[in-house]
């Protein structure tokens, strides 16, 4: 009897000893995780990493820019704890998901970003509508210049029409910001970008892309949508789109611990100071006396 207890507590304490030097390693203060992105909102990522940061000097969060379905791979593989989406997990994708990660299915959303379809600034194009989009998107032409196959733009728009990325016709400039500057040497074609690559307000870069190109507004209808904050609030800019988290850190690590910052009122000022529009929003309380 003696022996069945002694080994009941030295498994107790074995198991405690574990969990404290699981916790001693990663927890929400202390550690080191990877989190892989597509390039096309690397910056509010890269943003919200350095805030975190600074605030708990324990941690280190590795950003590694890859392609969004290279991501998404990695993340089923368990390469990575966190990944960083924009699109609908395909029914086989989330059927994956579901075998394993083994957690329920509980997206993270912290921002609202878009798709833009951008022209030299001499261009006398102003505007494009829906159906053009989907007839370039068909044509041999290929007027349409994506930052590369599959990253996080091509999947969104091709989405947007129910089709795939094979079944469509574009042409390929690896990169966002090499869209931009490239785009001048082919005045006849049109850049598709995130709207992150050129929304820092007060980034040299951002501000430099910005003026290298004139934003198209998209005809739906009878209407005429622009890429503004308020349009992307209430999701009236056809091509708005959400921005999430996913993990498959199955208890309350550096990941989770991130993921929470993100979604939480210090992260959505870092989402706002980006450009972008926070998807929780907090009342601004102003005591008067």
């Amino acid at each position: 009897m003696k022996i069945n207890i002694l080994a009941v507590l030295f498994c107790i304490i074995l198991v405690s000893c574990s969990k404290e030097e699981k916790q001693d390693i990663d927890n929400p203060n202390k550690g080191e995780i990877t989190i892989e992105v597509d390039e096309s909102f690397q910056s509010v990522t890269e943003a919200l990493t350095e805030r975190y940061m600074a605030l708990n000097p324990q941690t280190k969060i590795n950003l590694v820019v890859k392609k969004e379905d290279l991501a998404l791979l990695d993340f089923f593989e368990r390469k990575i704890r966190v990944v960083v989406l924009s699109r609908e997990l395909s029914a086989k994708e989330k059927e994956t998901f579901d075998k394993k990660i083994d957690l329920p299915w509980q997206p993270a959303k912290f921002a609202a970003d878009a798709v833009l379809f951008v022209v030299p600034k001499n261009s006398a194009l102003e505007s494009i509508s829906m159906d053009d989009i989907y007839k370039e998107l068909q044509s041999e032409d290929k007027r349409l210049i994506f930052d590369g196959t599959n990253s996080s733009n091509l999947n969104f728009v091709a989405q947007k029409f129910n089709r795939k990325p094979s079944e469509l016709e574009f042409s390929i400039i690896n990169g966002n910001e090499n869209v931009v500057e490239q785009l001048k040497k082919y005045p006849d074609k049109i850049g598709v970008i995130s709207y992150n690559t050129i929304s820092r307000p007060f980034g040299e870069e951002a501000e430099k892309l910005r003026n290298e190109v004139k934003i198209l507004k998209i005809k739906q209808g009878n209407k005429t949508y622009e890429p503004s904050l308020s349009n992307l609030k209430v999701m009236t800019y056809p091509f708005t789109r959400i921005l999430y988290f996913l993990t498959n850190e199955g208890y309350y690590g550096l990941g989770n611990g991130f993921i929470r910052f993100s979604c939480t009122q210090l992260g959505q000022i870092v989402v706002e100071k980006e450009g972008l529009q926070p998807y929780n929003l907090y009342k601004r309380e102003v005591q008067m006396r």
